[in-house]
C-alpha cells in the first residue's frame, strides 16, 4: 500500500498522544514501518512508588492503543491489531497492520473530535441525576473493548469511600510516593508530562469519595458541591494479565470517549487499585467477578467555572519513530 498507509500510521501514532494517562507521564513509545504500527511500553516513564506493578501503565497504553483506532477509523483504515505478539519482547503490547480501507461513517469521525476535547475534569459534578439509559451507553462503549462497568449502588459507595481513605493514608505516609506525586503534578518538569497546576483544583474537594490529595492547591477554581448525583463505577476484567490490563484501557478509552460524547465528566480514581488491602474491598465490591482496573466518577461537569485546559503533551518526536523516514 506504501506511502499513504505509513504516513496514516505515523499521524495515528501522533494522534494518541492526547490518550489519558497515569499523571500524564505518556508512558508509550510507538515504532512506524510500512504498513505497521508497533506500540511498546517506556519504562522510564513509569511511576515507580505510584505504579510499582505497571499496571496504571499498562491501562495508559490501552488508552492510547484505543485512540490509535479511532483515528485510523476515521481516516477509513482497516486494521489488525495483535496484541502482546511476542513473549520474548514484552516491551512490545501490539501491532498494528493495516489491511485494507473500510466506509469512514460520521459516528467514526465524530469520535476522532472527541479525542480532541477529552478531558480530566477534578471539580466535583453538578447535582443533576444522570439516567440508567446515558449509563448503559457508557458501558456498552467499554464491553465492546472486551472489560465490564460494576456501578456501585449506594451502599457499596460508603465502602468505596471508606477503601479510598484508607488507600491515601497508605500512601501519604511514603515518603518516596510523596515526592514522586510532587515531581509530577505542578510545578516544573520535562516539557510536555505531567499534571500541570492548571488541571489541580486550588483546594481538594468535599467529595463523598476522596480524590487525590496533590499535597497542594492548584489554579481551578472549584465550586462548593458534593458529588451528590455522581455515579461511581468500578471498571474490570476477567484477569490481571498484562493483556488484561491493556484491554483494560482500552475500555477506559472506549468508555470515556463515550461519556464527553454524552456531556458527562469522567475522573479515574486509582489509589484503591494501588493498595493491596483496598484492592480486596473492589473484588468484594465486585463480588468475585473479576479483576477491579480502576475506580471510575461519572456526573454532570460543572459549568459554573471555567473548565481545565488541555494538559501539555510530549512532542511527538519523543514517542513516535518512522523507521522508513529515516
Amino acid at each position: 500500500m506504501g506511502t499513504d498507509t505509513t504516513n496514516a500510521l505515523a499521524e495515528a501514532a501522533r494522534s494518541a498522544g492526547h490518550a489519558p494517562s497515569i499523571a500524564n507521564s505518556q508512558p508509550w513509545h510507538w515504532r512506524v514501518r510500512g504498513d505497521t504500527l508497533e506500540l511498546s511500553s517506556d519504562t522510564s516513564r513509569q511511576l515507580a512508588s505510584f505504579d510499582p506493578v505497571g499496571r496504571l501503565l499498562m491501562l495508559s497504553c490501552g488508552a492510547a492503543l484505543h485512540h490509535a483506532r479511532v483515528a485510523l477509523a476515521a481516516w477509513g483504515w482497516r486494521v489488525d491489531v495483535d496484541r502482546m505478539p511476542d513473549q520474548q519482547r514484552l516491551e512490545l503490547l501490539a501491532r498494528l497492520t493495516i489491511t485494507g480501507r473500510i466506509p469512514v461513517t460520521p459516528a467514526a469521525a465524530r469520535l476522532l473530535e472527541t479525542t480532541l476535547v477529552r478531558r480530566t475534569d477534578r471539580r466535583p459534578v453538578m447535582d443533576e441525576v444522570i439516567s440508567a439509559k446515558t449509563i448503559d451507553e457508557v458501558r456498552g462503549a467499554a464491553e465492546a473493548e472486551h472489560a465490564w462497568l460494576h456501578v456501585l449502588r449506594s451502599d457499596d459507595v460508603l465502602d468505596l469511600a471508606t477503601a479510598s481513605a484508607q488507600a491515601a493514608e497508605v500512601e501519604e505516609f511514603d515518603p518516596q510516593w510523596r515526592a514522586e506525586l510532587q515531581y509530577w503534578s505542578g510545578g516544573a518538569r520535562e516539557e510536555g508530562l505531567g499534571v500541570p497546576g492548571s488541571a489541580i483544583p486550588q483546594e481538594r474537594p468535599q467529595t463523598t469519595v476522596s480524590n487525590l490529595d496533590y499535597g497542594r492547591g492548584g489554579e481551578l477554581p472549584v465550586q462548593t458541591g458534593h458529588d451528590r448525583a455522581a455515579i461511581y463505577a468500578i471498571l474490570y476484567g476477567g484477569d490481571e494479565s498484562e493483556y488484561g490490563w491493556l484491554r483494560g484501557g482500552e475500555a477506559l478509552s472506549a468508555a470515556w470517549l463515550a461519556a464527553t460524547e454524552l456531556g458527562l465528566s469522567l475522573t479515574p480514581l486509582s489509589a484503591t487499585v494501588q493498595v493491596p488491602g483496598t484492592r480486596q474491598t473492589l473484588r468484594r465490591l465486585l463480588a468475585q467477578l473479576g479483576e477491579p482496573y480502576l475506580v471510575l466518577r461519572l456526573g454532570v461537569p460543572d459549568t459554573t467555572t471555567p473548565a481545565p485546559p488541555s494538559t501539555p503533551r510530549l512532542a511527538p518526536d519523543k514517542v513516535v519513530e518512522n523507521v522508513d523516514a529515516l
